[in-house]
């Protein structure tokens, strides 16, 4: 089984991504005593709102990543422009290797296929060069999908959803979006759970899986 795996990484374009994507999921795995990895590519300086200043973004994501028991040593952030990896896609690509070269996941997170959103897009596509000898599954953001497969779904229980609500309401920088409220998540989670008659579930994108 896919989720057999012992070293996972999670490659997020932006702070909140992996927990928006798979929050519960990782909640689950950090549970079961998984290796849970999160790089990072940006800490999106250019879009702190108004009324909290240049840095807190990344103070958040901190304490985002410690609700949910992921260890410091185990993120890796970088500071490319947010909304501009489309001009780093090379650095970005490289960036990768040098993580699949030292951690050697099992199993790789990216941005799925649909995303339009220019950085998750660049994530996808060069998280599809770096590791495309993996196994990949693609996390889903409603918000910027156009259309969605989800064909590998991932039963949580309610304390890896409440674990997910907590981690991301670390983001106080980020509570004026909609698909930040309690109700959108755990709407979402109750959908997915409900297409596998299950309480809550997260799905993803089947992009790559090797069998051995």
């Amino acid at each position: 089984m896919i989720f057999d795996a012992k070293k996972i990484l999670i490659l997020a374009p932006h702070p909140d991504d992996a927990e928006f994507g798979l929050g519960g999921t990782i909640s689950k795995l950090i549970e079961q005593g998984k290796e849970i990895f999160v790089t990072t590519f940006s800490v999106c300086e250019k879009s702190t709102p108004k009324g909290f200043e240049v840095g807190d973004i990344e103070k958040e994501m901190y304490a985002s990543m410690n609700s949910l028991n992921i260890k410091k040593e185990c993120l890796t952030v970088y500071d490319y422009p947010v909304r501009d990896f489309p001009a780093h896609r090379q650095e970005i690509l490289e960036k990768m290797i040098e993580q699949k070269k030292r951690i050697e996941p099992d199993l790789v997170f990216i941005p799925c296929s649909s995303d339009i959103h220019q950085d998750h897009e660049v994530i996808n596509v060069e998280g599809k060069r770096a590791f495309k000898h993996h196994n990949l599954l693609g996390y889903e953001m409603p918000w910027n999908n156009f259309g969605f497969t989800s064909f590998l779904y991932h039963t949580i229980e309610e304390k890896h959803l409440k674990n997910k609500l907590k981690a991301i309401a670390c983001y106080k920088s980020q509570i004026q979006r909609a698909y930040s409220t309690p109700e959108f998540i755990t709407a979402l989670a109750t959908l997915r759970g409900g297409q596998i008659l299950k309480p809550y579930a997260e799905s993803f994108e089947v992009i790559r899986l090797i069998s051995k």
